[in-house]
């Protein structure tokens, strides 16, 4: 039987376009810092995304996906961006961004199941840890309001764990009438244990309508602006992006996938305005492609890729890479970029710069077990 209290449980996770469980809260920590991670869901291929073009082996390798060099954003004498990441090469030329080659986390198949549950667990193989780092992350700082939000249609693994987080994502029940959400709400103010769930709704509601229900990347983009950007609202957040695993016709699939990317951190910069200073951006696949073009124009499952920072916090302008090269003798079981960079270190070291945390705790926190690589350090403005 549906009895009023369930009644007004559904009708709050409806309004307002908005994927909201009531079983969850929203708990700020004290800072004022922003730490955002992006997923890239089927393994980006990273040699098309921060080109090492001053290889000489790349060439031979990509064949029907070599970029002409004349349309790349050229970094530096070895690395470029795909021409499709201009706000990110234009955050770069401001020391906003920065990109990590060759770096992987400690998992060497091919599974993206797999590969993703070590990612957003931070266990060195699959299925050894339940909870995920990013929730992990957030008990290491002082409770508030708010903490985390997930913008996705459930909570991902890594934001899934003892510490509440929060999920948004745009929902295809259609828009509950103005006329019932009044009604609604009259019900909601005597009711002690449901009136503040009605009016989170009600003001998450205002937010998702000032961009609209639209999930493209700029609009998702905007969105985690209006979240993030509140003077009470969360300060860790993770987006996830899907679409990455290209085995055919890469070129073209590619290039929407990072304009789309570039699309929707350069409406995050946009739309968090003086917030942004204070911002730390992290984009990480689960693993990489191989270095050689397959039979039909795409690349197959590999194993590092490359990472991007940005960020006002971030100390950017700059390729962070031990380079392994790409000739023959030199890839990872003779087909995949060899990975040099350890993942793992790299977002704890990040994940405590950006948040005014110890490095070494936060390692023994996020990536049980793990070492931690300090020569990654100093990638985050103090």
């Amino acid at each position: 039987m549906l009895d009023r209290r369930n009644f007004l449980r559904g009708a709050a996770l409806g309004a307002g376009a908005l994927m909201i469980s009531p079983r969850m809260v929203f708990a700020n920590v004290e800072t004022d810092r922003r730490f955002v991670f992006v997923i890239q869901r089927g393994a980006a291929d990273g040699l098309d995304t921060v080109i090492p073009y001053g290889d000489p082996a790349l060439a031979g390798l990509r064949g029907s996906l070599a970029i002409d060099q004349a349309d790349m954003h050229k970094l530096d004498g070895m690395f470029a961006l795909h021409p499709s990441l201009s706000r990110l090469n234009d955050l770069y030329g401001q020391k906003q961004s920065l990109f990590i080659q060759a770096v992987a986390s400690p998992y060497r198949e091919r599974s993206h199941f797999d590969g993703q549950n070590v990612l957003e667990s931070g266990s060195s193989s699959p299925y050894q840890l339940r909870d995920g780092w990013l929730n992990r992350l957030s008990t290491l700082l002082p409770k508030s309001e708010e903490e985390a939000i997930a913008l996705a249609q459930t909570i991902p693994l890594a934001l899934r764990g003892a510490a509440p987080v929060n999920s948004y994502a745009p929902s295809n029940l259609p828009e509950a009438p103005d006329d019932l959400l009044m009604r609604v709400s009259k019900l909601y103010d005597a009711d002690p244990q449901l009136h503040a769930l009605w009016s989170r709704a009600m003001e998450n509601r205002g937010l998702a309508e000032a961009v609209g229900a639209r999930q493209d990347p700029a609009t998702v983009g905007k969105t985690a602006a209006l979240f993030l950007g509140r003077s009470n609202g969360p300060r860790i957040a993770m987006i996830e992006t899907a679409g990455w695993d290209t085995h055919d016709a890469q070129k073209q699939r590619l290039t929407n996938q990072l304009r789309g990317l570039d699309q929707m951190i350069g409406a995050l910069h946009d739309g968090l305005g003086d917030v942004w200073k204070n911002t730390t951006v992290l984009v990480a696949t689960e693993f990489g492609r191989t270095a050689a073009v397959n039979g039909t124009d795409g690349t197959d499952h590999g194993t590092a890729s490359a990472a991007m920072l940005v960020g006002g916090a971030v100390q950017g302008g700059r390729v962070v890479a031990d380079w392994p090269g790409l000739s023959s003798g030199k890839l990872y079981e003779g087909r995949d970029l060899t990975p040099t960079l350890d993942l793992d270190a790299l977002i704890a070291v990040v994940a405590a710069e950006s948040l005014g945390l110890d490095p070494e705790k936060t390692m023994r926190t996020l990536f049980p077990g793990r070492p931690l690589n300090t020569k990654l350090s100093g990638l985050v403005k103090a």
